[in-house]
């Protein structure tokens, strides 16, 4: 099973940028689909973001398009989120998940994910 390690998570005003980085190890990981997914206090997990295996599809909730992107370095076993833009309801822990070969919109469901430890972004306003 894959182990992965979030970072660059951080306190950042309203309109701010911040880049969030999954470092994996224990796997292939050019066979692991990535996803980042959010909880906020008091409320349930949810999916941000995926990109599959290769980096040629990627998969949004509609609140975060044209905001935020995922992206891949399979030579890093490193995936990214791009965060811009942003407001403070994107306030969360953030976690970034795994799952062999499965597509960008399938990893919305989260199930038979390895995940992170999570990182936390405050959004002030």
């Amino acid at each position: 099973q894959v182990q992965l390690v979030e970072s660059g998570g951080g306190l950042v005003q309203a309109g701010g940028s911040l880049r969030l980085s999954c470092a994996a190890s224990g796997g292939t990981f050019s066979t692991q689909s990535m996803g980042w997914f959010r909880q906020a206090p008091g409320k349930e997990r949810e999916f941000v973001a995926a990109i599959n295996w290769n980096g040629v599809n990627t998969y949004y909730r509609d609140s975060v398009k044209g905001r935020f992107t995922v992206s891949r370095d399979n030579t890093k076993n490193t995936a990214y989120l791009q965060m811009n833009t942003l407001k403070p309801e994107d306030t969360a822990v953030y976690y970034c998940a795994a799952a062999f070969l499965t597509s960008a919109a399938a990893m919305v469901s989260g199930k038979k994910h390895s995940w992170g430890q999570g990182t936390q972004v405050t959004v002030s306003s």
